[in-house]
């Protein structure tokens, strides 16, 4: 006949039952040296988890000062803040300021009069230029003595359309208007352009839409060098 002991093994509360049958008893000790093996393995997977979890916890990397905050927007440069002109060339300056300031800057090699051209058209005259290294050649042209149009052809050597694209870009944000010839960004007072093949045009918008609701529209820069290139004859 079978009976049903119940032994408590340790004081955290667990019981466990052993059938012991009365003709073969158990010997002495044995139901303690089992409660104690129990207890040592329940105190060795115990502690395992607390020392894995130490080491868990210490591992992680620990946030950075400001890191929970959201990173700041990029901010683009916006149509106001465009340039009214090329390093010390700006619109609205005289001729004779536009000529002290080319022959102090390295982007130009301005040779001073036989580089003045007059133009056709009355109170109109221009400039033109051969550049250094960046520059290939520059145009400047004025009305009423007041620059109103800067021309930069680059050197497609040395710079290329689309690192202007992206410089452009970075600085002044989108261009207003885009098309395969040209990007364009807007001002209230400038109109600046990326043209093709590599050409940027600076311009006074007051200027010109005088002279366009005048009907004085100003030639193409090819039309201006094909007038001084027949005058030579």
């Amino acid at each position: 006949m079978a009976m049903k002991v119940k032994t408590r093994c340790f004081p955290i509360g667990f019981y466990y039952t052993t059938h012991v049958r009365v003709h073969n008893l158990l010997p002495s000790g044995y139901l303690s040296d089992i409660c104690n093996m129990k207890r040592r393995v329940f105190e060795t997977v115990l502690l395992f988890l607390l020392v894995s979890g130490a080491v868990w916890s210490q591992q992680q990397p620990q946030p950075q000062a400001g890191a929970g905050a959201a990173p700041a927007p990029a901010t683009a440069g916006g149509v106001d803040s465009l340039p009214h002109g090329f390093s010390s060339i700006e619109l609205g300056q005289t001729m004779a300021e536009v000529e002290r300031n080319l022959k102090e800057d390295p982007n130009f090699d301005y040779r001073g009069s036989p580089d003045v051209s007059l133009l056709p058209q009355q109170d109109r005259k221009l400039i033109e230029t051969a550049g250094n290294v960046f520059v290939e050649r520059a145009f400047f042209q004025f009305y009423e003595d007041r620059l109103y149009i800067i021309i930069l052809q680059l050197n497609g050597q040395r710079v290329d359309h689309y690192s202007m694209y992206r410089t452009l870009v970075r600085k002044y944000g989108d261009p207003n208007s885009l098309s395969p010839a040209e990007s364009v960004w807007l001002s209230e007072a400038v109109r600046m352009s990326l043209e093709r093949p590599l050409t940027v045009k600076y311009v006074d918008r007051q200027v010109f839409d005088q002279l366009r609701e005048s009907g004085k529209m100003e030639q193409s820069v090819q039309e201006l060098s094909r007038t001084k290139f027949l005058e030579q004859f």
